[in-house]
């Protein structure tokens, strides 16, 4: 018998290259990340002993330290109403918004879709904002600062692309099984946009999660503090210890940092698709 010839498949250079290229971003990318981890799990005077020396043990006390003394739970319970009720009334709202434009059924749909584009250039408007939240009785409420957040110019770009990507003829044979309008969305529209929802849902709830400019014009009751407006009174407080800081931003991070991993695949998806047709 003759012995096996092994062939050895050629070293590909390209794609060993482009790996190599894509290690190295995320090794930059994920270096502030693996910086604030470590000086999280670090003890105040081993930081200040060597503030960039690898942590010799896990020191969990500083999560501890920053979810007590900081009223974490407090401003965490009133980042995730802010973020979920101004999400689902985004979403909700969007939809019914988004299909009529995408499919021209209302005049003007070009138009109006051209407006929000041009919106997301446009600078906000915080002096007459703040002068209409005064004039509704809205400064310093919960609600009024939830309303802030109903509307989202590159969302609505996102749903109205999508949508054009499904046949019309969805919308034709549902009509002639006289399903309505309200039940053709939410039945039939809705399980075939959810990539697109979920990439419209995770940016809305991440923008208003990170946003610190609005709760400082808007909320001065230190009840009604979001987790980013917490962190201001927590650094000035806790400033000079830096391990319970880097801990405290961890817990702020942590929720949203979640949702993103768990919905990764889905954003992918909504945003490619959803670039297809304009």
């Amino acid at each position: 018998m003759k012995a096996a010839i092994k062939v050895h498949k050629p070293i590909k250079w390209g794609r060993v290259g482009s790996y190599a290229v894509l290690i190295i971003f995320a090794i930059i990318y994920a270096n502030p990340l693996l910086i604030l981890i470590n000086t999280s799990l670090k003890t105040l005077p081993d930081f200040m002993k060597n503030a960039t020396s690898i942590a010799s043990s896990f020191n969990f006390k500083n999560f501890i330290d920053a979810w007590t003394k900081a009223n974490f739970p407090r401003y965490l319970t009133n980042s995730l109403i802010y973020t979920v009720s101004a999400t689902l009334v985004f979403v909700i709202t969007a939809m019914f918004v988004a299909f009529p434009i995408s499919r021209r059924y209302v005049k003007g749909a070009n138009i109006i879709l051209s407006m929000f584009v041009v919106a997301l250039f446009l600078p906000p408007a915080l002096i007459p904002q703040f002068q209409l939240m005064l004039a509704l009785g809205l400064y310093n409420n919960p609600i009024g600062y939830i309303l802030l957040f109903t509307i989202n110019p590159i969302g609505m770009v996102i749903l109205v692309n999508y949508i054009k990507t499904i046949p019309k003829e969805l919308d034709e044979a549902a009509a002639l099984d006289g399903c309505g309008y309200l039940k053709f969305v939410t039945a039939i529209l809705f399980p075939l946009i959810r990539p697109a929802i979920a990439t419209v849902a995770v940016l809305h709830a991440i923008g208003i999660w990170n946003e610190l400019i609005l709760p400082t014009i808007y909320l001065t009751n230190k009840d009604y503090y979001p987790i980013t407006r917490g962190m201001i009174v927590f650094q000035g407080v806790y400033g000079s210890n830096w391990p319970t800081l880097a801990a405290a931003v961890l817990i702020m991070t942590l929720p949203m940092l979640l949702i993103f991993l768990l919905m990764q695949r889905y954003i992918i998806s909504g945003l490619t698709q959803g670039a297809v047709k304009g």
